[in-house]
């Protein structure tokens, strides 16, 4: 008998490919920070000041809006740490509350999540660029199709491209991009501070706040902070993830969160209440103030790098979801799928790009985008944060390399923050977030077809 035929089956099969952990400290910080910071510090503002008519009540709904999103940062850090895989919260709410729950995460933000996501960013885009006179060709269409729409869909290719070519490649242009945007906001701030005519007596200043008060303006925040869960999904990638995770968790929403007080209080210093609850976007008005008509375009150029990084960041977690449950065999095979050269989720890269663009084609507004994307996300992190009670309970001498600071108060106040959010969201866009919830119920039949035949291949 030959050496080859008294080989046993399993040292025929061919050893399965693993993501490759090439993401160090910087790139995990520059993940959180370049994700987090996209369009809502430049959009939101203007919608808090109408919602309670005063800076120092803005200020506080920025300041809880932070605090809260650090304690979801707290929450992920002891999660991330203990189960560094790829998936995030696919891999919490799997373990906690068992493989449906967690096909349900996955499929969450597979098909409306981060597709919406994508869509989102590279719309805000467009709409960003699409106010200035060279880029007025965007409104037009071609085929029935705004050549916005094109625009966004080449970004999401390009994007998409670079991460199917390395998480290497990915994280140094999300570290290098995401310190020019921090630099390009500080010196954003520093024209606001510099301008003559500022006063501090603006932080005095108010209108006749709205119905709608704190909360809207709560909600505003916490979207701006949105986006700091995306480490967790890469986790895979991570080097040294018991200290990387919890590190670029909480250093980078804290990074956030002073950079959205500079801005805020450099804006205040130019523009009056009033000014700040007119402007569609307070900053670029703060800005062209202070510089003329060459404001414009400076902040054109802040707030498309600002989106561009995010959208990196966005693509870059999103793939690592379906990769992880197709890897559990509860999802095609395809998208588990690891480049042999590239060490990436290559299908699973390309097939949210082809979902991102589908939406994109498909969805009539940024708005609609948003709701969709909100809603869904959201609804996710509740359930997800909550899994750290039922590890705490069940697994009470397992090693956690991170443990929770305010535990249980802390993630306890996420989940109602979470919770508040997701009936907000829901309530301020039925119709989209009904699209939502039927398209993640949808996902339960195709569990089943999964389970059924994951359980048949076992079997045999």
């Amino acid at each position: 008998m030959s050496a080859s035929t008294a080989m046993p089956d399993s040292a025929k099969k061919t050893k399965r490919l693993d993501l490759a952990r090439e993401l160090g400290m910087s790139a995990s910080v520059a993940i959180v920070v370049g994700t987090v910071i996209g369009s809502g510090i430049f959009r939101v503002p203007s919608t808090m000041m109408v919602a309670v008519g005063s800076p120092k009540v803005v200020y506080a709904a920025w300041i809880v809006g932070g605090l809260l999103s650090l304690f979801g940062a707290l929450t992920y850090a002891e999660l991330g740490s203990m189960r560094p895989e790829a998936g995030g919260e696919y891999v919490y709410m799997r373990d906690a509350y068992g493989p449906l729950w967690g096909f349900v995460s996955a499929w969450t933000w597979f098909t409306v999540a981060k597709p919406a996501s994508i869509a989102t960013v590279t719309t805000g885009i467009t709409d960003v660029l699409s106010a200035l006179p060279q880029f007025a060709f965007l409104s037009s269409k071609m085929a029935g199709i705004t050549y916005a729409q094109y625009l966004a869909i080449a970004l999401t290719i390009l994007i998409s491209t670079l991460n199917y070519f390395g998480v290497r490649l990915a994280g140094i242009f999300q570290v290098v991009f995401t310190s020019l945007k921090v630099l390009m906001l500080v010196g954003i701030a520093a024209i606001g501070f510099t301008y003559s005519a500022g006063t501090w007596q603006n932080f005095h200043t108010s209108i006749p706040p709205s119905h709608s008060g704190f909360m809207i303006a709560l909600v505003a925040a916490l979207w701006a902070y949105d986006g700091w869960n995306d480490l967790t999904m890469v986790a895979g990638e991570i080097e040294n993830p018991a200290r990387n995770i919890p590190i670029g968790l909480i250093a980078g929403i804290s990074i956030v969160g002073g950079l959205y007080m500079l801005m805020n209080a450099a804006v205040l210093y130019v523009l009056p209440a009033a000014q700040v609850a007119a402007a569609k976007s307070p900053v670029s008005a703060m800005t062209q103030i202070a510089l003329g008509a060459g404001g414009a375009a400076i902040m054109t150029a802040a707030i498309a790098l600002s989106m561009l990084v995010t959208l990196n960041g966005t693509i870059l977690s999103g793939s690592r979801v379906p990769f992880s449950m197709a890897r559990d065999g509860y999802f095609f095979s395809a998208l588990a799928t690891v480049h042999p050269r590239f060490r990436t989720p290559s299908v699973s890269i390309a097939t949210q790009a082809v979902l991102a663009s589908v939406l994109l084609l498909a969805a009539a507004s940024f708005k609609e985008l948003l709701e969709l994307a909100i809603y869904s996300e959201w609804l996710i992190y509740m359930i997800a944060a909550s899994t750290i009670f039922v590890f705490r309970r069940r697994e009470p001498n397992a090693p956690r390399p991170y443990k929770t600071l305010g535990y249980p108060v802390v993630p306890a106040l996420f989940v109602l923050a979470s919770a508040v959010l997701l009936y907000k969201t829901f309530m301020e866009g039925v119709r989209n977030s009904l699209i939502g919830t039927l398209i993640i119920l949808a996902g339960i039949p195709l569990f089943l077809y999964f389970k059924k035949q994951k359980e048949a291949t076992a079997a045999n």
